[in-house]
């Protein structure tokens, strides 16, 4: 089979595709034939090895989270999954996984979950680590109707569901994005859309209920607690805030560590097929451009995910 992979850290020069082995199961493992996988900012860092203080992979390692494809086998201990199910996960290396960038994935049961029934095998691979995060972030900050969310970030991968998500709940939506996906933004569901090349979302948001953080704002996240209410709530996905300034301002904020489980995917997929939240794609690379679809996650301005299809 085919698979991208590298044999040391590096960037995209480093990624090579080439002829593997399918990878063998362990228990609790489910061998999946990869439809479609994506690309996420994570993917950027475990490539330029700044994860591997976390989980250093074992070379050769074959690359990608994200996927979305057919059940081709089933390990001891695997009852949640058949052979011919439509699945959807990730397939993460540094969590026992083989690797998403492959045309077979063995991925680990717990992170797996049925694909929404509604959407392709492209779709279905944009959505889990994005989208369980987003999902996760609005959970925790308890949204509901009538309340006013800021998202800063609204055109990557996150912010996009997110945004999403947040409306389906009801509430009022700010975001930042570029102004060339200002109207991108807006066609998710956004109330507001701040230009962050031309304008400052500290002067122009004021008491919101709640902040999730996708991007740095000039290397300091803490900018986004200056448009919360006192008793409001933060969540980052790009660091931790800074305790002191939380507290002065009187507001709750946190961290994320996105947990891709069986459960969240199945929360997702809800979602999904009730037409509350749809996939953006950006474009659709095939594995031979891998290293094209990496260098362009690193220096555009990306609306939603970059899609890999294993499809002829």
């Amino acid at each position: 089979m085919k698979a991208a992979q590298i044999d040391n850290y590096g960037d995209a020069s480093a990624i090579h595709v080439r002829e593997v082995e399918k990878p063998m199961l362990i228990d609790g493992q489910v061998l999946v034939e990869v439809g479609a996988a994506s690309l996420n900012p994570f993917d950027l860092a475990v490539l330029a090895g700044y994860a591997q203080s976390m989980a250093p992979l074992t070379f050769p390692a074959t690359l990608g989270l994200d996927m979305a494809g057919k059940v081709a086998a089933v390990g001891d201990g695997v009852s949640s999954f058949e052979i011919g199910d439509r699945v959807y996960g990730t397939a993460n290396a540094m969590l026992g996984a083989s690797g998403a960038f492959a045309e077979f994935a063995a991925v680990n049961a717990a992170n797996l979950g049925h694909a929404p029934e509604n959407i392709s095998d492209e779709e279905a691979a944009s959505f889990p680590t994005a989208a369980v995060s987003a999902l996760q972030a609005i959970n925790s900050m308890n949204v509901e109707s009538g309340q006013k969310v800021f998202i800063h970030g609204g055109a990557g991968g996150v912010g996009a569901i997110a945004i999403q998500i947040a409306k389906h709940r009801g509430a009022h939506v700010a975001a930042t994005a570029s102004a060339a996906n200002s109207d991108f933004v807006k066609s998710l569901g956004a109330d507001e859309v701040i230009d962050y090349k031309t304008q400052d979302f500290k002067e122009i948001l004021h008491a919101y209920d709640a902040v999730l953080t996708t991007v740095r704002s000039d290397n300091n996240i803490n900018e986004a607690l200056d448009v919360l209410k006192q008793g409001g709530i933060a969540i980052s996905l790009v660091g931790p805030f800074d305790a002191a300034k939380a507290k002065e301002r009187g507001v709750t904020a946190t961290a994320q560590m996105t947990r891709v489980s069986t459960a969240s995917l199945d929360g997702l997929r809800a979602l999904v097929e009730q037409g509350a939240v749809k996939p953006t794609v950006d474009r659709t690379v095939t594995l031979d451009q891998i290293q094209d679809a990496y260098m362009a996650l690193a220096t555009e301005s990306i609306k939603g995910k970059i899609v890999i299809s294993f499809r002829e």
